[in-house]
């Protein structure tokens, strides 16, 4: 639910060997040795840029042209901006929450995944965005910017999405119709054909939601509501799905490359997966496909949020529009294999159509479809007086629990 994808050209080759991302009126920021405390005024209006921008990123969120020469939408940018893009790229979730959290490091802004942006919100680790200041804005697809506002306040700027879908091999995977397909292997191997031992997840916390999505239809009175916001309860009954899935799961994937490899050496027959997944391995003539399950499906977005430390606001904006202009969303979106939060980078000859068929972009009724993943907190569904649910650190704590240990 994050970037992952780094390039196609990776993926090609997985396929080959298993066949033969001055505060100026910004922020409320004190001093170096505080913490911030939110932000009392949101900029108004822009300025020339500093020459400078410091960003967090997972790898693969940005491409300079040092992948594949043909690759890069950052050179253009401080062409036309003067401003020069520092990046530090972070291996985790968990990295790049604590990178945007040092008092002593200003970065810019950062590409969340959802498994941070809400904290980064609480912790007031990030600022609220004039959506005004940012050219195209009204263009993106409007579920994904109500994902990031809080108070009557956008605090990010979408970037890109996917979902989560049953991906299965048409050759010896009759068509799974729910969830229990995965997560309950006997009932799963009795309805789908042989598939034990030839399971394949995402290596992420985050996939305990697809868990409780089985949960909520196989035992009701667990009471599930949100497969994201889970009692002590209903996140160990979903700890109990996993261990006992764990035996019959060849691989637990955290390259997207890895998944295909694993489809196209037939390894794996049955598994989570992307659009990503099952558009490059259709297109490489391999017999799968991708079903929605009658629980539904989960899905992400990452999104560019400004930080509350921002150094150079005005270059920060620049970024922001340029990220969201239609001509960077086609190279983001053909580059790293995911959606582009802006549906007119499918418009005239950008996207072919086959793409944007295959990852739905611009599908409202698909859209309202997907459960989109929220880093888990004690506040249950976001209430704050309730706080009788589980955050992150449990849901990680229980992830290793059940498919490492």
């Amino acid at each position: 639910m994050r970037l992952k994808a780094t390039a196609w050209v990776k993926v090609w080759s997985a396929l080959a060997a298993a066949t033969a991302l001055g505060a100026a009126g910004l922020v409320a920021c004190s001093g170096g040795d505080e913490e911030p405390r939110g932000v009392s005024r949101v900029a108004s209006t822009l300025g020339p840029g500093e020459g400078m921008l410091n960003l967090v990123t997972l790898p693969g969120s940005i491409e300079s042209g040092s992948s594949d020469p043909r690759v890069d939408w950052v050179t253009p940018f401080e062409e036309r901006t003067g401003c020069k893009i520092g990046l530090k790229v972070a291996q985790t979730p968990e990295e790049v929450a604590d990178l945007m959290r040092d008092r002593n490091r200003r970065y810019d802004g950062v590409a969340a995944p959802p498994e941070v942006a809400g904290q980064l919100i609480a912790e007031n680790q990030v600022t609220p965005v004039n959506t005004d200041l940012v050219d195209g804005y009204k263009k993106l697809e409007p579920k994904l910017r109500g994902l990031l506002r809080r108070d009557g306040k956008q605090y990010g700027v979408p970037y890109v999405w996917g979902s989560n879908l049953l991906m299965y091999d048409t050759r010896s995977v009759p068509p799974p119709a729910s969830w229990a397909a995965l997560f309950d292997p006997e009932a799963g191997a009795a309805a789908t054909g042989r598939t034990s031992g030839k399971l394949i997840m995402r290596d992420s916390p985050l996939a305990i939601a697809e868990a409780a999505l089985y949960l909520k239809g196989e035992r009701p009175k667990l009471k599930i509501r949100d497969p994201y916001s889970l009692t002590p309860e209903q996140l160990e009954a979903a700890g109990r799905v996993l261990a006992e899935q764990r035996p019959h799961v060849e691989e637990y994937w955290e390259r997207p490359a890895d998944a295909v490899s694993a489809f196209a050496g037939g390894r794996a027959t049955l598994g989570q997966a992307w659009p990503y997944h099952v558009d490059v391995l259709t297109r490489a003539s391999r017999p799968v496909q991708g079903v929605v399950p009658s629980e539904g499906v989960t899905g992400w977005m990452d999104a560019w949020m400004i930080g509350a430390r921002v150094e150079h606001p005005n270059c920060m904006y620049q970024w922001l529009q340029w990220t969201a202009s239609p001509d960077v969303q086609q190279q983001v979106a053909e580059w790293t294999g995911v959606a582009p939060a802006n549906p007119q980078a499918c418009s005239g000859d950008r996207l072919k159509p086959g793409f944007c068929g295959a990852y739905h972009v611009g599908d409202r009724d698909y859209l309202d479809k997907v459960l989109f993943a929220h880093a888990p907190t004690k506040a249950c569904d976001g209430e704050s007086d309730k706080n009788d649910c589980t955050d992150y650190a449990e849901w990680r704590k229980t992830w290793i629990e059940s498919t490492k240990l």
